[in-house]
């Protein structure tokens, strides 16, 4: 099991549902294939440093128990540690939580995430974490590459997380920290980028990565358009997906540089708004990797919302300059002198 990547995606998870920890509770492993007496934890992310590694739940034992014996997910919306016990946090952090989720996973296991603000949960939010519950029971059932990953059910928890990521995050540049490693978790792809034209449509900028290749602090590296996949696209207003056995030809995605190693499979799709190409959302991965239908679609959906993303900034940025360029008008009286 891809541990590091049952992490991250917990990690969204909190980050969707802005919760404060999330735990995944696996059957413990038992020698000669025993029945498991009790779920340990098997991921987990947490704002805090108090989650216990060696924790262990039993069914009908707290309300990770009562989501293992009864096999139906659990809102609690205002906890009560008087009545209820969590069982996965050392010390006395656990008092301070005021909210819990809990949903059972196909097949054996307990998802979980709470939260320090009380009814900070909904309905729609059970929903969601359900998504994520079927995402992570695939992955702990998965013993092959990323490719066999690409379901149905797992692309549409991308897309809702796609979706949500606006609202719960209205700066551009934190949006599209999250948009991008969400894209790279979800595709299961190594490289996530989004690159940006300039004014003149000569030049493009790479302005936002999932792993940084080529981003260092504020500086941004500009490539002309006839260079790289991406200037392909630019040009072209068409998109790049881009798979093959044996691997793709010698183009590099991004210009010319010895800091982006030469990726095997890309999909390059190009934000399209005012009639032009604007951005390309890049996804890469040093092997040869076929994205399947499936795959495809989630690419150009998510690309569709982050183009709206940025008309709407574009927009914004566009009205902010007209306004600075209507000048001031003074009235005069007859003498030419301003009126107070």
């Amino acid at each position: 099991m891809q541990q590091s990547r049952l992490d991250r995606i917990l990690a969204l998870l909190c980050s969707v549902l802005d919760a404060y920890s999330a735990v995944l509770f696996l059957p413990e492993t038992t020698e000669e294939g025993g029945t498991p007496a009790a779920h340990v934890p098997a991921a987990s992310f947490s704002l805090g440093n108090s989650l216990d590694a060696e924790a262990k739940v039993i069914a009908g034992r707290g309300l990770v128990g009562w989501v293992l014996r009864h096999q139906e997910p659990l809102l609690v919306s205002n906890f009560d540690r008087r009545s209820n016990q969590l069982g996965y946090y050392t010390g006395d952090e656990e008092q301070y939580i005021k909210a819990f989720m809990g949903c059972a996973l196909p097949g054996g296991g307990v998802l979980c995430v709470d939260s320090k603000r009380q009814y900070s949960f909904s309905e729609k939010d059970q929903k969601l974490l359900y998504l994520f519950a079927s995402l992570a029971a695939e992955l702990r059932d998965e013993n092959e590459s990323c490719e066999s990953l690409r379901t149905t059910a797992r692309y549409y928890a991308a897309l809702r997380a796609v979706y949500d990521l606006r609202r719960k995050h209205t700066r551009w540049n934190d949006f599209l920290r999250h948009f991008l490693d969400l894209m790279a978790v979800m595709t299961g792809w190594t490289y996530a980028a989004l690159c940006t034209r300039d004014a003149y449509g000569e030049n493009y900028t790479v302005e936002g990565e999932s792993d940084p290749l080529l981003l260092r602090g504020a500086n941004m590296p500009t490539f002309p358009m006839s260079l790289g996949v991406v200037g392909w696209v630019f040009r072209n207003n068409a998109p790049i997906l881009g798979f093959d056995p044996d691997g793709l030809p010698e183009t590099p995605l991004i210009g010319r540089t010895q800091d982006v190693p030469r990726f095997q499979s890309v999909m390059a799709v190009p934000l399209i708004f005012q009639r032009k190409t604007r951005g390309v959302l890049c996804l890469a991965d040093g092997i040869p990797k076929n994205p399947g239908d499936a795959g495809r679609d989630f690419v150009l959906m998510a690309a569709e919302h982050l183009a709206l993303f940025l008309e709407n900034l574009y927009i914004k940025c566009r009205l902010r300059d007209l306004h600075h360029q209507v000048p001031v008008q003074t009235e005069l009286s007859p003498g030419g002198e301003p009126i107070a």
